[in-house]
């Protein structure tokens, strides 16, 4: 009999590749999303679809109640995407995530998966410093991300006293940017619409035009694609462990100078690649770097198996293909 996963969030960017992971690794996916309308992209692939607002406990009396194996949270609002009202954040992450925990209570499934924010490890970012397995928790006290990792924060306390006090497993995970390609190219950086910037990188690279390299070209950061992703959190799932908050890295990071020699390889007409021009007098690039030594001893089967070039090759098959157009429409569907 197959193991029954609901996924929270599953109309979203890593709510989707999710469910669409589990449910190629056998698992009976049950989708859930705030859109009225998948237009059937579950469906047609072998998936049930539920439009639920997580921040009303009663919207949840529609879904399937009997031997729910786990849940993987992903819905929220994102200050990313659109979402800076404080209300709506706590709302949203705070209050859905209690919700959801109530309703699980209430079913009898007792292990969850959650994405958990690095911006509460601000202190460790851009400095050098390696962020720890175990680190406590912390929020800025300034920008677009402040209210938001508090919400967060407080999402992950819900889920420690509920472990405590009803027994349930709980794995937060703690990542950057979880790569991955989705038809629209623009986010929200401290308040402003803008391009993303490796997004902006590939289209200057498939233009040919030149790229330059800011600051101290060595620095490194932690790039995780979906596709790695997706199993950590099956990892998961499938884990005897207690749980706990996990970070979610490669084990390795790479250089800006690496970064965009790769989107150079990948993305420029190999008769007529973009010129790299250093700029060792601007601003360094971010910095960041997880351990991974509790991750990889807790789930030994999981390794990210996507190189850096190889995360971008997909990226770019992904790009030309687009796999989750029925879902999410194509880049010209987002086009300014």
């Amino acid at each position: 009999m197959k193991k029954k996963v609901v996924v929270f969030g599953a109309t979203g960017n890593l709510g989707a590749y999710i469910a669409v992971h589990l449910n190629e690794q056998g698992y009976d996916v049950i989708a859930v999303g705030h859109r009225k309308s998948d237009n059937d992209f579950f469906k047609d692939r072998g998936m049930s679809y539920y439009s639920v607002n997580i921040e009303d406990p009663k919207a949840f009396n529609v879904l399937p109640k009997e031997d729910i194996y786990a849940v993987a949270h992903f819905a929220s609002s994102l200050p990313s995407r659109y979402a800076f009202d404080p209300i709506d954040l706590f709302e949203s992450i705070t209050i859905g995530t209690l919700n959801v925990l109530n309703w699980m209570k209430g079913i009898g499934c007792k292990k969850i998966v959650f994405p958990q924010t690095p911006s509460d490890m601000a202190k460790f970012h851009n400095n050098g410093s390696i962020i720890p397995c175990d680190a406590p928790r912390h929020f800025p006290l300034t920008g677009d991300h402040a209210i938001y990792t508090i919400a967060k924060n407080a999402a992950v306390d819900l889920m420690e006293h509920f472990q405590a006090e009803f027994g349930f497993q709980f794995f937060a995970l703690r990542f950057f940017t979880i790569y991955q390609y989705h038809p629209n190219a623009y986010h929200y950086a401290n308040f402003k619409r803008r391009i993303m910037p490796f997004r902006m990188l590939m289209d200057r690279a498939s233009k040919s035009l030149p790229i330059e390299i800011w600051g101290d070209c060595k620095k490194a950061k932690e790039m995780v694609y979906v596709k790695d992703f997706v199993r950590l959190v099956q990892a998961c799932i499938e884990s005897d462990k207690p749980g706990g908050c996990y970070n979610c890295g490669n084990g390795w990071q790479v250089s800006l100078e690496e970064q965009i020699k790769g989107i150079i390889e990948v993305f420029s007409p190999k008769d007529n690649p973009s010129p790299i021009v250093y700029c060792p007098e601007k601003p360094d690039p971010l910095q960041n770097a997880f351990d991974m030594t509790k991750t990889f001893e807790d789930f030994p089967t999981y390794r990210p198996r996507y190189s850096y070039i190889d995360q971008l090759r997909d990226f770019k098959h992904e790009m030309d293909t687009e796999p989750m157009a029925q879902l999410w429409g194509t880049k010209e569907d987002y086009k300014e």
